[in-house]
């Protein structure tokens, strides 16, 4: 489970009314969230003061809100509107019973997999809240195994380029496929070749 200093602590149950009726939702959105949500409370709200690091930089806080939903899946537009519409940065934690996942907005919403809320862990590290911020962002939102080997790009180069990745990831598998499949040795000479071009450029994303 998620923990944070106790003086970061905000435990506030925000009424849900209240809440989706500052947002701009059209009607099937807010039908979704009032089917979807059961409650939203603001757990913490992480500053420099309640983290003890540095004052400074583009993120002056961060605000946790733990969303209670009433069955397990939910729309993820819901979350988006939310945190797109919210001047904070915003850092979700998803719950359903005894099952959690964390998800935040970085141009674009991107969520964990889901998993007991006992094993759901993030790390808060870093002098400056935007540092917070980036770990999050990366903890969260690049998945280890797609991210390029060179740490040093910042998280929203990385991010690009795991997109990248992930693409040509997909489309190789869609061409094994159809190579598998075809019967024509012609057809099947110029899939191969497609093949061995993407996976020469996958390699050249990946560092490798």
């Amino acid at each position: 489970m998620l923990s944070f200093p106790s003086k970061a602590r905000v435990g506030r149950v925000m009424p849900k009314e209240v809440f989706y009726k500052r947002l701009t939702l059209n009607s099937e959105l807010k039908e979704r969230f009032v089917l979807d949500v059961k409650r939203i409370v603001m757990e913490y709200k992480l500053t420099p003061d309640t983290l003890n690091i540095e004052k400074g930089g583009d993120v002056a806080e961060i605000l946790v809100l733990s969303i209670d939903l009433k069955k397990q899946e939910m729309d993820s537009r819901i979350v988006s509107a939310i945190a797109s519409q919210n001047a904070h940065k915003l850092l979700f934690l998803l719950k359903y019973e005894n099952q959690g996942q964390l998800a935040l907005y970085y141009s674009k919403l991107y969520m964990t997999g889901r998993m007991p809320l006992d094993d759901l862990y993030l790390e808060a590290n870093g002098f400056k809240m935007e540092d917070i911020w980036n770990g999050f962002v990366d903890q969260i939102a690049l998945q280890k195994e797609t991210t390029p080997t060179d740490g040093s790009l910042p998280i929203a180069e990385r991010l690009k380029r795991q997109d990248v990745i992930l693409k040509l990831q997909k489309d190789i598998e869609k061409l094994e496929r159809l190579s598998r499949s075809e019967k024509q040795p012609k057809k099947r000479f110029e899939l191969f070749t497609q093949l061995q071009s993407l996976k020469r450029k996958l390699a050249e994303e990946k560092g490798e």
